[in-house]
Parts: structure tokens; C-alpha cells; sequence
């Protein structure tokens, strides 16, 4: 009689630790993990803002004075770029990668100054120095870096483009440039004009 009452007991527990671990296991991935482009972030704990969080919509007046040319907001913290016409009848929010470290990352007010369908991606001399073995020129296509737009900005070798890696959007991945998927850039780059203006946060 004993025997019987605990084996329910004894089953939901083992259910219960299964269900635990099966958890577990789901949330891996979130664990730090890296590899030669791309960064999994580390569970958020008291000093990590979680991404989810931070990616919501936001006012444009705290950032610009005005909406002359439209403007770009990208906030790097929260891997978000924020988009807003002249007009105020557009506004876009896409989720973003960002550079790998602080020391790549620039921060401040700059513009668009080209826009190129189907750019040619060099690396500049600090990349080449970092990995000789990289081309020095790739053309439009799959393996571009650049993914299938750009947007050129006023500061030397600074972009937001497209990226074919679909695995570095939300993550920190990027020699310095601004990457989102293909069909955001090609939305983005509709919408901008040569004088956009961009701010780095």
C-alpha cells in the first residue's frame, strides 16, 4: 500500500525535474557563445539591459532639433535603429547589429552621403591588418559583407547596410558598421536621401 501511494509522488517529481531541465536546455543558446562573426549574449543579470526591453518605439525630439531630410537613430545599446521622414507621416524601428567592441563603435552625429544599390566591399587597412587573409575587394552578391544596399555616412568607412549573415542582427558582429537583414536596408534606403540625418547613441 505504501509502495503504490509513493510511486505517484516519485513520478510527478521525475516529471517535474524532466520538465526543469527540458528548460534548460531550451535557453542554452542565450548563453555566451562565440565564434569568428557573431556574439551570443549572456543571460541578462543586474548589469545587462535586456534587448527586449530596450527595443521600443521612441519620440524623435530628445534626439533632433528637427526632421529636415528625415532622420536616422541608432542606439547601440539596444542594437535599435529608429527612422522617421520629414514629414512625420514614417516612422520605422529594425532591429540592428552593431560593432563587436567598444573601440569600434562611433558614436555621435553624422549623415547620409551616398547611397549605392549593390555595393563593392573593401576592408579598410585596420581590418587587413587584423586579417591579411581577407580580400581585398568583394563585389555585389552573397558573399558581400555589405548585403544588397548601403548607406554611406559622412565619417570614413562608416555604413548601415544589408548583411546576408541573417545570425548578426541583435548581436554585436560588425567591424564598426550599422548591418540590418536585406529587406530592412532596402525599406530604409527608400526612404533616405542623400543629407538624412544620423545620430549614434
Amino acid at each position: 500500500m505504501s509502495d503504490r501511494t509513493s510511486r505517484p509522488f516519485d513520478r510527478r517529481r521525475f516529471l517535474g525535474t524532466a520538465a526543469a531541465s527540458a528548460a534548460g536546455l531550451v535557453a542554452a543558446p542565450a548563453f555566451a557563445q562565440q565564434d569568428d562573426t557573431t556574439e551570443y549574449l549572456p543571460e541578462a543579470g543586474s548589469t545587462i539591459r535586456r534587448n527586449s526591453s530596450s527595443f521600443r518605439t521612441l519620440e524623435w525630439r530628445p534626439y533632433f532639433s528637427n526632421l529636415n531630410n528625415g532622420a536616422v537613430l541608432v542606439d547601440i545599446d539596444s542594437r535599435a535603429l529608429h527612422f522617421w521622414s520629414a514629414d512625420e507621416s514614417v516612422y520605422r524601428l529594425y532591429p540592428t547589429s552593431v560593432p563587436l567592441t567598444e573601440d569600434l563603435t562611433r558614436r555621435g552625429r553624422t549623415e547620409v552621403v551616398q547611397k549605392v544599390v549593390g555595393p563593392t566591399w573593401r576592408p579598410t587597412p585596420s581590418m587587413k591588418e587584423r586579417n591579411p587573409e581577407w580580400p581585398d575587394v568583394v563585389g555585389p552578391g552573397p558573399d558581400n559583407p555589405l548585403g544588397t544596399h548601403a548607406l554611406y555616412l559622412s565619417w570614413t568607412y562608416y555604413r548601415i547596410h544589408g548583411t546576408h549573415d541573417t545570425r548578426k542582427i541583435g548581436r554585436r558582429s560588425s567591424n564598426g558598421c550599422i548591418g540590418l537583414y536585406n529587406q530592412h536596408i532596402a525599406e530604409l534606403f527608400s526612404l533616405t536621401s542623400v543629407g538624412t540625418q544620423v545620430l549614434l547613441i
